[in-house]
């Protein structure tokens, strides 16, 4: 269990540390966006502070997963953000949803398996 949860982190590690640094460096072309998703897209840019902040705790946190630093504050930064990515592709974008599924279960699984790090959250 142990060698899957460096591997599961690891992969949500990389793909995070892509995507924000493909927002960054401009690495990958914009994809083509059409309907309800072209709207909340361009509202998201128009927002100017939005996106940019969800890509930088996309880049911290791939940063925490790779290195295996932080991984329990990582996990909590970045469960809001799967949650939307989750959201946004179930609603606006199915295309991208079986990247997004994976993405959440696996930050369910990190969170699972460092459970013992947030128990002391839940304690009266």
């Amino acid at each position: 269990m142990k060698i899957a949860t460096i591997i599961v982190r690891v992969l949500i590690g990389l793909l995070l540390l892509f995507a924000s640094l493909s927002f960054f460096f401009k690495l990958a072309p914009e994809p083509e966006t059409t309907g309800d998703f072209k709207a909340f897209n361009m509202g998201l840019v128009a927002s100017t502070y939005l996106l940019p902040l969800a890509k930088s705790i996309e880049l911290l946190c791939g940063i925490a997963f790779v290195t295996g630093r932080y991984v329990t504050l990582a996990n909590i930064l970045i469960l809001p953000i799967t949650v939307n990515i989750l959201f946004i592709n179930y609603f606006l974008n199915p295309n991208g949803l079986p990247l997004a599924v994976l993405l959440f279960l696996a930050n369910l699984f990190l969170i699972y398996r460092y459970w013992d790090n947030y128990k002391s959250i839940f304690t009266r």
